[in-house]
């Protein structure tokens, strides 16, 4: 039990507080008892973290061509090797790539990662854009 004393406006006050169950404290103030329910404190609210999954929306201006997952096949699809942010698209559909042509600049852990073809072919979809926040095996790139 702790006790306390106070003086309010020349009043004086012994008040001791004991248990606490459920939110109701037991409280006695100069002698006499009272039940007192104590106000939760609110729970924080919990924020949603809401990752992009790799689909992009219309084409910008500036990859004019690009297509959404919803239309290929990402099962070849040059996919991100860890979580990351993309920096760089430096490929665009229609666009033939060489085994080892760098398709993709990816930061993670503070560092670029260049993205590189693993076969030759033709750029079919572009599914990211830059400053698209990525997981790892997210599809990126889609050549075929």
């Amino acid at each position: 039990m702790k006790e306390y004393k106070y003086t309010i406006n020349g009043t004086k006050y012994e008040v001791a507080i004991g248990d606490i169950v459920e939110n109701i404290a037991n409280v006695t103030v100069n002698g006499e008892e009272y039940k007192v329910e104590m106000e939760r404190e609110p729970e924080p609210e919990k924020k949603k973290v809401v990752i992009k999954t790799g689909v992009a929306s219309e084409a910008p201006a500036d990859n004019a061509g690009e297509t959404s997952a919803a239309n290929v096949d990402t099962s070849n699809a040059l996919k991100a090797p860890l979580p990351g942010t993309i920096i760089e698209v430096k490929v665009k559909v229609g666009d033939q790539v060489s085994a080892g042509d760098t398709l993709v600049v990816l930061e993670a852990m503070k560092m670029a990662n260049n993205l590189e073809s693993e076969k030759a072919g033709t750029v079919k979809a572009v599914l990211v854009k830059e400053g698209d926040s990525v997981m790892e095996d997210t599809p990126l790139v889609v050549v075929e």
